[in-house]
């Protein structure tokens, strides 16, 4: 630690889903770490032990850290000013009429700006449009601080994250050698492997990322699509394609591909491309259109508009309690206007986040109807003489809906 700074890093929106994970994990390896973030509720959680969301592994490394005096999180931004690391964990959003908005990082970073000092190195690491870093270069310049600007994309999955921070390579840019070095030596407590990158190279090394997965899920769709419509199971016929055969081993099953960032980060590249990114649009009609797609299959076997169907999970992925731009609503949404009545249910998601949610056996008792939304590992055993949709054959079943 620098005798200017009394802490290593400040976690910049360090509350959420990226930057606790990184706050913890940095703080287990030995730096003193602030997480700021402008919810008190999840700050004053952090304080207390208890991680505001599901990271399994998390909690008891948190109550450590917080033990051993190495983490405390705090809504003020002037401990910005504390840190020889400011780690910014703030993605560029897409506006409503779904194109990215570049200025909304800086925007954001006005807001604490005051409290940049010299001799920081400002790390970005959640995604960012192709251009943001040298913005955010610009404005720090603009400020008159001498600070070096770094982009560090994060690289985790959701419920892995304690141990993905550990193992897996960490790619680091920085215009200048002395941000790329101080970027390495920040993370290198984490990993053993460090990749430099470009700012501009790795800013589309992590769009193109999210994009390849959200594109082969898409792959795995319409395929599924295409067997349904002819009543063959897609699911029986991946297992067959893919047994002890290693050039399939990467096709994933059907299911609803969602999130916070693979549908966004595939919008981020479409407007970097000037919008001709066939293959990209084709994979947001694919993956968006799944949900529609189940209804009208539904329909063509039942009569919808006298059933109550009961939707199985509503957060974005198996074992998590994030809705985050989950296709569980947006098949919720369709259904209200088909069915009779549809309830939802979902053992992770709390009632504070959609107190419309029932208990299992609630939804069990009064549905005519079952689609499994989310593959939680808690539907598996499901005893039910209901007809079930179950595009991810979670049951194992088969998948023909």
């Amino acid at each position: 630690m620098s005798s200017t700074f009394s802490n290593d890093v400040v976690v910049i929106g360090g509350g959420g889903h990226v930057g606790l994970p990184l706050a913890i994990a940095l703080a287990d390896r030995g730096s003193t770490v602030v997480v700021y973030d402008i919810s008190q509720k999840a700050v004053d959680l952090i304080n207390a032990g208890t991680v505001p969301f599901s990271e399994p592994g998390a909690e008891p490394v948190l109550r450590k850290a917080l033990a051993e005096g190495r983490l405390t999180a705090s809504t003020d931004a002037a401990v910005v000013a504390t840190a020889s690391n400011v780690v910014v964990v703030i993605g560029t959003p897409v506006d409503e009429h779904l194109n990215p908005d570049p200025s909304a990082i800086p925007e954001a970073l006005a807001q604490c700006s005051d409290y940049f000092r010299d001799g920081q190195l400002i790390v970005l690491r959640s995604t960012v449009y192709p251009g943001v870093t040298a913005l955010v270069e610009k404005m720090v310049a603009d400020l008159g601080v001498s600070a070096d600007v770094a982009f560090c994309p994060e690289r985790i999955a959701e419920h892995k994250a304690m141990e993905e921070l550990f193992t897996l390579p960490q790619i680091v840019s920085s215009r200048s050698e002395a941000g790329r070095q101080r970027a390495a030596r920040l993370f290198g407590t984490l990993t053993d492997e460090i990749v430099e990158l470009e700012p501009e190279e790795a800013e589309l090394a992590k769009l193109f990322t999210n994009t390849w997965r959200y594109i082969k899920f898409a792959a795995a769709n319409q395929f599924y699509m295409m067997a349904n419509n002819r009543g063959l199971d897609f699911e029986k016929i991946r297992a067959g394609l893919t047994h002890n055969y290693p050039r399939a081993q990467d096709l994933p099953g059907a299911g609803f591909a969602a999130g916070p960032c693979l549908f966004k980060d595939t919008m981020q590249l479409a407007a970097f491309s000037d919008n001709t990114f066939n293959l990209g649009h084709s994979a947001m009609l694919v993956n968006e259109g799944l949900p529609l797609y189940v209804v009208s299959q539904l329909e063509k076997r039942y009569d919808l508009s006298s059933l109550t169907v009961g939707i199985l999970g509503m957060s974005f992925k198996a074992g998590s309690d994030d809705i985050r731009s989950s296709l569980s609503y947006k098949l919720r949404r369709v259904l209200k206007f088909k069915a009779r009545a549809v309830l939802g249910t979902d053992p992770y998601v709390s009632e504070e986040t959609d107190d419309t949610l029932l208990p299992l056996d609630a939804v069990l008792a009064k549905a005519d109807l079952l689609i499994i939304a989310t593959p939680h590992p808690e539907y598996r055993d499901l005893k039910t003489e209901l007809p079930v949709a179950d595009v991810w054959n979670l049951l194992g079943n088969g998948v023909v809906v």
